[in-house]
């Protein structure tokens, strides 16, 4: 499900939470998840989206990406893993081989990349960017 825009320094992030029907992502986690994007300095700069992603009954991924060189997908990964964990905090990668995005994540990024690359067809102008900013996907994953 999309949500309200986002806007950390430097970014404007389209919003998605992701869930199962019987386990929608309690209101207090969607604010938390939203608060450590706007109030924490991250790398991420220019257009982008995030999503956050209710993986068990507690554990929660949140995963912001911007586009960057036009044809580039960037991210910063964050977790939270239960009531041991007051905040989101970056998930550990330190292995060569990395994970990126679970088959459920991949259905808000498919719809993102289709609606990059209408938006690079474009003179990339204000009223591109507006139009591109309320391309988001609602539905199943």
């Amino acid at each position: 499900m999309p949500g309200a825009v986002i806007e950390p320094p430097g970014a404007i992030l389209k919003w998605y939470v992701l869930n199962s029907q019987r386990q929608p992502v309690p209101e207090d986690i969607v604010n938390l998840a939203r608060t450590r994007v706007t109030t924490t300095p991250l790398e991420a700069r220019g257009l982008g989206f995030v999503i956050l992603h209710r993986c068990d009954e507690d554990f929660y991924f949140l995963i912001v990406c911007t586009w960057r060189n036009s044809n580039e997908l960037w991210q910063t990964v964050l977790y939270k893993d239960g009531e041991a964990m007051q905040s989101f905090e970056r998930f550990p990668r330190e292995a060569a081989h990395k994970p990126t995005f679970c088959v459920w994540e991949l259905v808000p990024v498919w719809h993102e990349q289709q609606a990059w690359l209408h938006f690079l067809a474009t003179v990339r102008d204000m009223r591109a960017a507006q139009a591109w900013l309320l391309d988001v996907y609602t539905g199943p994953a």
